[in-house]
């Protein structure tokens, strides 16, 4: 892709973004990493958990236990959402809770409550799947794919 030329400012407009530049608080980068890392390993330490729970008290193999692990996740996140405790988490802890299962959950519901007031057809489910949308089609396509090379590969050779 061509790099776009740079944009010559007037002296007036150069002036005001070195006032602006010098009046912007400082990020704490280091800080908001930390608080990812701690709140998205802390939601990997819940689903193990989850996980364990499953595998101990209804004799899930580690293989089969994932299924139910992830909806209770989801459940949680959209329960949490709901409440809006989920929403104070990801304020602090910024990306740490948009990475996880439980990001997507929360995208949807959010979208599903804020439209709530437009109906259940035209609010919730037609606006709901707006940012969601795109990640399921390209989960969707992706799977497709990749099932086509398997196939096709399981037909020569054996996978």
């Amino acid at each position: 892709m061509a790099k776009s030329p740079k944009k010559s400012f007037s002296p007036a407009q150069q002036q005001y973004q070195k006032f602006a530049k010098e009046r912007e608080p400082p990020r704490p980068i280091w800080l908001n990493a930390f608080r990812a890392f701690l709140v998205g390993g802390f939601i990997c330490l819940i689903g193990q958990a989850v996980q364990f729970f499953y595998m101990r008290y209804f004799n899930f193999t580690e293989t089969t236990a994932g299924s139910p692990t992830v909806a209770t996740l989801i459940i949680l996140a959209v329960l949490l959402t709901g409440l809006g405790i989920y929403d104070k988490i990801a304020q602090w802890a910024g990306a740490g809770t948009a990475v996880p299962v439980t990001g997507f959950a929360n995208s949807i519901a959010s979208a599903a409550i804020e439209h709530r007031s437009e109906g259940f057809v035209l609010g919730v489910g037609g606006n709901m799947f707006k940012l969601a949308g795109s990640v399921i089609v390209y989960g969707v396509f992706a799977a497709f794919l990749i099932a086509t090379v398997k196939t096709l590969f399981s037909n020569i050779g054996g996978i």
